[in-house]
C-alpha cells in the first residue's frame, strides 16, 4: 500500500508515512499495509482512492462517482469531509441526495445543443431552475408556432390572389423564416428506461437457496459465521454490513454455488449482477452478449427488451467495454430479462446507473417472483425493492 501512495505523493520519502496516515484519517480507513490493493473490498479500495487524491494536496478535487461502493458510514464521513472542504471540489454523481448537502452551483452538460450551462445554487434549485426554463422555452415556441400557422395560411391566401398581394404574401413568408429561426431549442433531457419485467424462472419449487453459514472478515481475518437463511419463491433477502467485511466476496461464491454454507437448488438458473461487470465480456458486443443469455434465441425479443433499456443498434454492435459504466449496468439488467433466472444476485445495482432510471429499477425487482439477494447501500432504493428478510453480516 506504501508503494501505491508513492506513486502520488510529491513531497520527500521520509514524509510520506506521515502523510499516509494523516490522509487515511481524513477518509476513515485502517488497514493492513502488507496487503496488495486487491485484496480489499470495493469501498475499501473507493476510499484509498479518495485518499490518493487527498496526498498530493490539490488545488482542484476532482471525484467521479464516489460514493459507489461506500457503505453507510463511508458516505457520511465523505459528506460531511466535503462539507468542510475549502478548495474547489468538482464531483460527478448520480446521487442527488448527497449532492444536494454541499454544492454551491452546477454545471450543465447539455449534449443536445453541445453546450455548457453553469448555474449557482445547490443541486436541487438549480433542477427547478432548468425545469422552469425548459417549460418557459416549451411556452415560447408554442406561440411562435401558432403565430406561424396563421402566417402560412395568410401568405398562401394573399399569394393566390396574384398581383401586389403577393408582396404581402413574400413579405409574411420572410416573417416565418425569421419566426422558424427564433423558436428555441428546447433542453432535452436524458431519456428513462421503460418500465420491464424480470421475468422468473418458471416450475420452480421448493427452496432455491439455503444458506447454514457465510465467510466474513473480522479483524482482517476470515471467520466463519452461522445463519439460518432459506429463501423461496417471492423472497427478497438484504444483506448488510460495513466495507470490507465480505458481502461482495459472500455474493461471489454464492453465484457460483461453490461455498459450503449454501446450497442452491438444483437446475436454478442464477442472475448476477456484479458491481465492476465482469461478468459481462468486454471484448464482446452487445448483441451477442444479450442474445447469448436467452435460453432461446429470438433476435426481434432480444432487440425489443434492448430498446426499452436504450440500447439502439449502434450500441449493440459496440464492445462492452467501450461502453459507459451506466450503459454496462443498462446492458447487465437487459441480459438478467433475457436470462428469466429464478435466483437474483445483485450487488450496488443502482452504481454508476442515473437516477432517473433507478425507481423503474426497483419497481421491477420488488415484482420479481424469485428469489432475491440484493446489497445495497442506498435506503430509499432499498425500501422500493420488496425486502422480506435481512442478514446483517456484523452482528
Amino acid at each position: 500500500m506504501r508503494e501505491f501512495f508513492a506513486t502520488y505523493f510529491k513531497g520527500e520519502d521520509y514524509a510520506l508515512d506521515k502523510k499516509i496516515k494523516e490522509v487515511m484519517e481524513i477518509v476513515n480507513l485502517t488497514l493492513p499495509v502488507d496487503k496488495p490493493l486487491s485484496a480489499f473490498s470495493g469501498g475499501q479500495q473507493a476510499r484509498l482512492l479518495m485518499a490518493s487524491a487527498l496526498i498530493q494536496n490539490p488545488d482542484v478535487l476532482m471525484l467521479d462517482e464516489p460514493t459507489n461502493n461506500l457503505d453507510y458510514d463511508g458516505i457520511g464521513h465523505l459528506m460531511t469531509f466535503l462539507m468542510a472542504y475549502e478548495k474547489t471540489c468538482i464531483i460527478i454523481s448520480h446521487d442527488a441526495d448527497f449532492l444536494n448537502m454541499f454544492t454551491d452551483g452546477v454545471i450543465y452538460l447539455d449534449i443536445f445543443k453541445h453546450k455548457i450551462d453553469q448555474y449557482v445554487g445547490d443541486y436541487y434549485v438549480v433542477v427547478e431552475e432548468i425545469k422552469a426554463q425548459i417549460e418557459k422555452e416549451i411556452r415560447k415556441n408554442a406561440q411562435y408556432e401558432k403565430r406561424i400557422k396563421d402566417n402560412k395560411e395568410k401568405m398562401n391566401y394573399f399569394a393566390n390572389k396574384g398581383g401586389k398581394m403577393r408582396i404581402i404574401a413574400k413579405k409574411m413568408r420572410d416573417e416565418i423564416e425569421q419566426m422558424e429561426e427564433d423558436k428555441v431549442d428546447v433542453r432535452k433531457e436524458d431519456k428513462t428506461i421503460r418500465k420491464f419485467v424480470i421475468p422468473a424462472q418458471p416450475d420452480v419449487v421448493g427452496n432455491i437457496i439455503t444458506i447454514t453459514s457465510v465467510g466474513v472478515m473480522k479483524n482482517h481475518q476470515p471467520t466463519e459465521k452461522p445463519v439460518e437463511i432459506i429463501l423461496k419463491k417471492n423472497q427478497h433477502l438484504l444483506l448488510k454490513g460495513p466495507n470490507g467485511i465480505g458481502k461482495t466476496t459472500l455474493l461471489e461464491r454464492l453465484a457460483r454455488n461453490n461455498t459450503e454454507g449454501a446450497k442452491i437448488l438444483d437446475g436454478i438458473r442464477v442472475g448476477y449482477y456484479r458491481q465492476d461487470f465482469s461478468t459481462l465480456d468486454f471484448e464482446e458486443n452487445v448483441y451477442n452478449t444479450l442474445i447469448g443469455a436467452m435460453q432461446k434465441q429470438e433476435e426481434e425479443k432480444m432487440r425489443a427488451v434492448a430498446s426499452g433499456f436504450l440500447i439502439g443498434n449502434n450500441i449493440l454492435h459496440s464492445k462492452v467495454g467501450s461502453l459507459s459504466e451506466g450503459q454496462k449496468g443498462l446492458v447487465a439488467f437487459a441480459q438478467l430479462v433475457l436470462q428469466e433466472p429464478g435466483l437474483l444476485i445483485l450487488d450496488e445495482p443502482t452504481n454508476h446507473i442515473n437516477f432517473r432510471h433507478i425507481p423503474v429499477i426497483a419497481q421491477a425487482l420488488k415484482n420479481y417472483k424469485g428469489a432475491m439477494i440484493v446489497v445495497s447501500h442506498v435506503d430509499e432504493f432499498v425500501e422500493q425493492v420488496g425486502i422480506t428478510d435481512e442478514l446483517d453480516l456484523a452482528k
